[in-house]
């Protein structure tokens, strides 16, 4: 599914403050999307943290999902942006490495969602609303809360360079995904054999 994605220039930078929110979950699922379309393809059975691990694949798509959170427990670019540092720091463990696929996505995505508020915001809410918002009961959203934590060595400041780093990062990404998909519309079809 392509989405549309309004507020790219190439000259600029990511504006952590300013820049729409909801033009950020685009781009972020723009990029999860490709991330999971790969994982998914590696088959590797993976033991190590099936607390994240859903039965099935959640009938709600990322985009909805995200949307669905910054409706119900709004939150700031800097929550967003925060998911792919921890994931990163996540799959970079040396001993215990997480594989970020579709049937994990959502539970990592509701747990760093809910850290990341309680870090950057003055205001969040309850574990109980997340739960809620998320889908999950209450005290399994807690345990997944433990395990991040823990995944992450309960590491979770992020600096501002870093964010921004990921943000440019994040903007670029998606304007080379909307070149590529404007070259690809434009290119003329190839002889048939």
């Amino acid at each position: 599914m392509v989405k549309k994605i309004t507020h790219l220039r190439p000259s600029s930078r990511f504006d952590l403050a300013n820049f729409p929110v909801t033009e950020t979950i685009k781009m972020l699922t723009c990029l999860l999307e490709k991330i999971i379309k790969a994982n998914d393809a590696i088959i590797v059975k993976q033991e190590e943290y099936s607390c994240f691990q859903s039965r099935s694949k959640p009938s709600i798509d990322i985009q909805s999902y995200l949307t669905r959170i910054l409706k119900y427990c709004p939150c700031a670019n800097e929550c967003f942006l925060s998911l792919l540092v921890y994931f990163d720091r996540m799959s970079l463990q040396a001993i215990k490495q997480l594989r970020i696929d579709s049937l994990n996505i959502h539970r990592l995505i509701i747990s760093g969602i809910m850290i990341s508020s309680k870090f950057f915001s003055d205001v969040f809410f309850t574990n109980a609303r997340y739960a809620k918002v998320g889908g999950l009961p209450v005290k399994e959203l807690n345990s997944l809360e433990l395990e991040f934590l823990s995944i992450n060595n309960y590491n979770i400041y992020i600096s501002l360079e870093e964010l921004q780093q990921y943000g440019d990062q994040l903007l670029m990404h998606a304007i080379r995904e909307k070149e590529y998909l404007e070259i690809e519309q434009h290119q003329p079809l190839k002889y048939m054999y």
